[in-house]
C-alpha cells in the first residue's frame, strides 16, 4: 500500500499543534494583562485635563447627572460633550493653561479623551440604570467622588464584590432620592429600612446570583 503521508507530516502536525497552543497561550496572557492592567485601588488616575470632583461636586454642588447624563437611562453613564464644559469655562477661567484641551477641543470639534479608572472585562454586562433605579448609590461603587482631586478606583469591581452586594442588597440600598448623595451614610435601621426597599423595588434576590444577570 502505497504510503499517504510523507515522513515530515508528522513533524508538521506537531508544529501546527504547538502553534495552536501557543496562541491560546498568547491570547490568555494578552487577555489577563488586559484586565491586570489598571489602576491600583486609591492611586490618582492622571489625565489630560486634571478633572477635579472634589472641586465640581463637593465644593461647586454639581449633581451627578449634569455631566453623567444618561446614568439614568442607559447602560453607560455617559461622559459630558466638550459643549457641557463650555457651559461654565467659556466664562470662567476662560484662559486657564490647564483648560487648553478643552478649547482646543472645542475648536476643533473632537471629544477630549479620558484615561478609564475602572475596567470590566467584556463578558460582564453592566447596567448603570437598572442600579441607579434599585437605590444603589454612585459612592457605593464609585467611592466618595465629591474628595476626589483627580478620580481614583474605589472598590475592586471583581465578581466576588459584586456577588457580595447581589447576595445581600440590603445593606447598600437607599432611597431613590438619595442615589446621588455624595454624604449618605447608612442609617441604624439599615437592615429594617433595606428589607422595606427590596420590597419597595420589587427586588428578586433569588435572581441576583443567577450568571445570566451579568454575563449575557
Amino acid at each position: 500500500m502505497a504510503q499517504i503521508f510523507q515522513p515530515a507530516a508528522d513533524w508538521m502536525l506537531k508544529l501546527t499543534v504547538l502553534g495552536v497552543l501557543g496562541g491560546l497561550v498568547a491570547l490568555l496572557v494578552a487577555w489577563h494583562s488586559s484586565l491586570a492592567f489598571q489602576p491600583a485601588i486609591g492611586q490618582p488616575v492622571a489625565q489630560e485635563v486634571p478633572f477635579s470632583h472634589k472641586h465640581h461636586v463637593g465644593e461647586v454642588g454639581l449633581d451627578c447627572r449634569y455631566c453623567h447624563a444618561s446614568v439614568e437611562a442607559s447602560s453607560y453613564a455617559g461622559l459630558p460633550p466638550t459643549t457641557t464644559c463650555m457651559t461654565c469655562h467659556s466664562q470662567l477661567f476662560r484662559k486657564a493653561p490647564m483648560l487648553a484641551p478643552v478649547r482646543a477641543s472645542l475648536e476643533k470639534g473632537r471629544p477630549l479623551v479620558w484615561r478609564r479608572v475602572n475596567r470590566l472585562p467584556d463578558f460582564v454586562f453592566f447596567n448603570h440604570s437598572i442600579h441607579v433605579h434599585k437605590g444603589v448609590g454612585c459612592t457605593t461603587c464609585h467611592g466618595p467622588v465629591d474628595r476626589m482631586q483627580l478620580t481614583w478606583r474605589a472598590e475592586p469591581l471583581t465578581m466576588r464584590w459584586c456577588l457580595d452586594c447581589h447576595r445581600q442588597p440590603e445593606d447598600r440600598l437607599r432611597p431613590r432620592d438619595a442615589v446621588f448623595e455624595t454624604d449618605w451614610q447608612p442609617s441604624p435601621d439599615q437592615q429594617a429600612l433595606g428589607d422595606a426597599l427590596v420590597q419597595h423595588y420589587g427586588i428578586d434576590k433569588g435572581r441576583l446570583s443567577d450568571c445570566s444577570v451579568c454575563h449575557r
